[in-house]
């Protein structure tokens, strides 16, 4: 009588699973279709816009192509961001060869025309790793972007890239040592009045720990943050 159970559980469960799984396997082949129709109108769209600022030089219409241009780069993104989200969802651990020192200058290079306001001081010397790409792009835009939330009345924000050691250094209100204890934990923020869920530092904790890469962060009130990543070099 128990064996019948058992099976019949079985059985009932299989009924269960398989359709869901096969809803899961559609929706991940309609993600690839779309991400690879997508691709060509944002290729279409940069290529085009290379072509007429070759041959344009009114100002005014330089500026609205300028915004033309950031947006793209704002849809190529997001681009970016699905293929990965659906790389992740296939592959248990991305591993790319990289120089992380062009990494971060494309970084700061994207979030300065978000933050104009921010000076970017930029110390970067050619670091090659073997790491997940664009999973560790969104780690420093999200460190980048701490950085720039808590330092309201200091916008510099200075990084350093020595010896396979990334600093990212701002000179904001900064935080006492209780509030670093707890500052990994999901949804915290030692500032509620900031914008946000407070999940950015757990992310990065947890893609840090996957990847092997030393996260450290020192603190002080009323002086800034500086947040520390150390990568493995590679053997040669």
């Amino acid at each position: 009588m128990l064996c019948f159970v058992t099976l019949s559980a079985v059985f009932i469960s299989k009924l269960a699973i398989d359709p869901l799984a096969e809803h899961v396997k559609n929706l991940q082949d309609l993600s690839k279709e779309t991400l690879h129709e997508l691709n060509l109108p944002i290729s279409t769209i940069k290529t085009n816009l290379q072509m007429i600022k070759k041959n344009l030089d009114d100002e005014k219409a330089l500026k609205r192509l300028g915004r033309i241009d950031s947006a793209c780069l704002m849809l190529q993104q997001r681009y970016n961001e699905l293929d990965y989200m659906i790389k992740t969802q296939t592959l248990q651990e991305i591993k790319e060869n990289f120089d992380l020192a062009e990494l971060v200058k494309n970084r700061v290079e994207f979030l300065t025309s978000a933050y104009p306001q921010i000076d970017f001081k930029v110390e970067l010397e050619q670091t090659q790793i073997i790491s997940d790409n664009i999973g560790l792009s969104k780690v420093i835009d999200n460190i980048i972007d701490n950085g720039v939330k808590y330092s309201t009345d200091n916008n510099k924000i200075g990084i350093k890239l020595h010896k396979y050691e990334l600093s990212i250094k701002d000179y904001g209100c900064g935080m006492d040592e209780i509030e670093l204890v707890r500052i990994f934990d999901n949804l915290y923020q030692s500032n509620e009045k900031m914008q946000g869920f407070g999940i950015g530092l757990s992310m990065v904790k947890r893609f840090c720990d996957r990847q092997d890469i030393y996260l450290g962060i020192t603190s002080k009130p009323n002086i800034g943050t500086t947040v520390t990543l150390k990568f493995k070099k590679q053997k040669e």
